[in-house]
């Protein structure tokens, strides 16, 4: 168009610049063309470049250019406030919200939209409960795309009955609003039943039931171990023919993983179209729960052969499964191969797998020095996994050093402090195994007393 000739106007630029929103090379010209033109000072040009910026991953080039646009409307406002929640920037997205409220703006249903999904990332109650006053107010609570936002929000906040309040005033719930109530049920255990109801009533009502609904479901039963409602769901995805969704599958053999279904969930992983990190990962950890770490093993090779590369959560998945099954060595193998191969910097759970898989082989010495050595600060698990594998092989020196460090970090703690006494009886030092179930009964709040629920 250029070539030819042709003079682009405020909307060309529009369009041009809502095409590059995943380009910055390309939308950076537009942006430059516009600046030379005569459309750079229009609020419809400003508005489209600053969401084009944000889309980029440009924060700081989005915000100068708001800050110098001379008008702004709430769309300008929406699009930086919209911006800054994608970027999960949310403390910004919240501070503009308050900005545009100061500058006497009056914010529509997309604003409200984005500052709850800010609110509901930072689990900040009082702010959900501001502009809900807001909402009621100008009278938007009535838009299903805001009521929507509002339960989300407040469900996040585990504010759960005020979700259910406000879902039960809408007139017509729709699936928007009853998957985001559904979502809150699914982060409280205690809510298990009235997710399933609520699920059994808008399938009664016939609305169209898709993916991320079934989605939060299946990782209710996998909470809650529920093989019964999770089949259930199962049946219902074949029935609709809503396998093949990479994250719906996923859920499926997680749920089947954690009811102790492992025949089944490495079925419907099988039966899997198409396999992400994720889903490897699910049914490693799966293997490692269930005690078949060569399995384990064997999958993470597939895993490599079919090309997928594997993350922090699938290292510490397999960690986790070969110390569980006494393979030690492979362990280590490929504890090193997660550093030296994928680049992937150990957190403290994957020092504390390792140190776990040291310790119960037995190379104590070797599962010190990696405490020592770690470039994070060793956690009560490391230690305990110490003085546990200490009293099991006699090492009682060693077992005394992780138990001071116990000690000092938790010294109300009972166990710690009978796993060591009982080390000094077996390896026949009575008296320092007197002295210690004394400091037992005078420090530690007590041994926490055990029961059986049927």
């Amino acid at each position: 168009m250029l070539q030819c000739g042709a003079r682009p106007n405020q909307f060309t630029f529009g369009s041009a610049t809502t095409a590059c929103a995943r380009c910055a090379r390309s939308g950076e010209q537009v942006h430059a063309c516009a600046v030379k033109g005569r459309f750079v000072g229009d609020m419809f040009v400003q508005s489209a470049l600053t969401d084009m910026h944000l889309r980029c991953g440009s924060v700081a080039d989005a915000s100068r250019l708001f800050a110098e646009m001379e008008w702004k409307d709430v769309v300008s406002w929406n699009a930086l406030i919209r911006g800054f929640v994608e970027r999960r920037h949310y403390g910004d997205a919240l501070g503009l919200f308050s900005s545009l409220l100061r500058n006497a703006m009056v914010p529509d249903h997309f604003t409200f939209g984005s500052a709850l999904k800010a609110c509901g990332a930072v689990s900040v109650l009082s702010n959900v409960e501001l502009i809900h006053t807001y909402i009621i107010k100008l009278g938007y609570l009535d838009e299903k795309v805001v009521t929507s936002s509002l339960i989300d929000a407040y469900a996040k906040c585990r504010s759960l009955s005020s979700a259910r309040v406000i879902h039960g005033s809408m007139c017509e719930p729709d699936l928007v609003s009853s998957t985001a109530l559904i979502s809150g049920y699914s982060m409280d255990r205690n809510h298990s039943k009235d997710a399933m109801k609520l699920f059994c009533k808008i399938h009664h009502e016939g609305l169209r039931i898709d993916g991320v609904l079934l989605s939060f479901l299946l990782a209710i039963c996998a909470n809650i171990a529920s093989i019964k409602f999770g089949a259930q769901l199962h049946a219902y995805m074949c029935k609709k023919q809503l396998i093949g969704d990479a994250a719906l599958d996923n859920a499926l053999v997680d749920m089947y993983a954690k009811a102790r279904e492992f025949s089944d969930a490495r079925r419907a992983f099988d039966e899997m179209p198409h396999r992400n990190v994720i889903s490897w990962t699910s049914l490693i950890t799966a293997c490692g729960k269930n005690g078949f770490g060569e399995d384990a093993v064997t999958l993470f090779d597939r895993m490599e052969e079919d090309g997928v590369k594997p993350n922090e959560v699938t290292f510490l998945a397999l960690l986790s499964a070969c110390s569980h099954s006494g393979l030690m060595n492979k362990g280590i193998e490929y504890f090193t191969s997660m550093m030296s191969k994928y680049g992937i910097n150990p957190r403290v759970e994957h020092y504390s797998s390792a140190i776990d898989l040291l310790a119960r082989g037995g190379q104590l010495d070797d599962a010190w020095k990696l405490v020592q050595k770690m470039n994070a600060e060793p956690n009560s698990s490391m230690y305990g996994a110490m003085l546990g594998a200490c009293k099991v092989h006699g090492n009682v020196l060693l077992g005394e050093t992780a138990a001071k460090n116990l000690f000092s970090m938790d010294p109300e703690s009972a166990v710690n402090y009978a796993v060591l006494a009982n080390m000094y009886a077996e390896s026949c030092l009575w008296e320092d195994a007197r002295w210690t179930r004394k400091l037992l009964a005078e420090t530690s709040r007590g041994k926490e007393v055990g029961c059986s629920v049927i």
